[in-house]
């Protein structure tokens, strides 16, 4: 199936990078994070912030669209959630240098600025399985909506297939920002590359759903 556009669902630390890499190497135009109106214009897949929590705006803005929930084991995913809230913990605070848009989905998601220990287990753990249900109930009965996880068998080739592009059977993808490693994207060179904060007749406007009336 061609889908108007693709958004991967997931939350970050699910692969997301990995998954935006390897569709490079595919021809597609993707945007690892987007926060401005002129890159959800450009590109044709977009994943972590804002699609995590925004899906259901996306849903309605972008009809025809196909979702991906990357899905990860809550032990794996949890260190590492753990590690990057703390590098971004200061930031993402009101008076912090992070986008409006970053700050909201997170704090939105994972209770920052609500919970007394937000990088405690209890906290990231309730999170996860918050966002996994909200998605699963959200996409109950539909077919545009493929869960994956970044190390199994065959991801690859099981994820161009519901993009509508043909592909031998066992591609896998690539790992990258393995670890506390979170900067692959940032460094990656690649023409199908898009600019998170692209800039269009709005300049470098915040993406702002108010706005477009979602």
């Amino acid at each position: 199936m061609t889908h108007n556009k693709t958004f991967v669902i997931g939350l970050p630390r699910t692969g997301t990078t990995s998954l935006c890499a390897a569709l490079l190497e595919h021809g597609f135009k993707v945007a690892h994070t987007a926060y401005t109106i002129r890159t959800f214009e450009l590109a044709q897949v977009v994943a972590d912030t804002p699609c995590y929590a925004d899906y259901a705006q996306l849903d309605r803005l972008f009809p025809g669209s196909g979702f991906v929930h990357l899905q990860r084991p809550l032990a794996a995913w949890l260190p590492s959630m753990q590690q990057l809230l703390h590098k971004m913990q200061v930031q993402m605070r009101p008076e912090g240098h992070f986008n409006p848009v970053i700050k909201r989905c997170f704090n939105d998601t994972f209770d920052l600025l609500q919970d007394p220990e937000p990088l405690g287990v209890a906290n990231l753990s309730r999170c996860f399985h918050r966002h996994h249900q909200q998605v699963t109930d959200y996409f109950s009965h539909r077919r545009d909506c493929l869960s994956l996880a970044i190390d199994q068998a065959g991801g690859l080739s099981r994820l161009l297939a519901f993009m509508g592009q043909s592909a031998p059977a066992d591609l896998d993808f690539p790992h990258l920002n393995a670890g506390n490693q979170v900067s692959a994207w940032r460094k990656l060179k690649h023409p199908n590359k898009v600019n998170s904060s692209a800039a269009g007749e709005s300049r470098r406007r915040f993406f702002d759903y108010a706005q477009l009336k979602v």
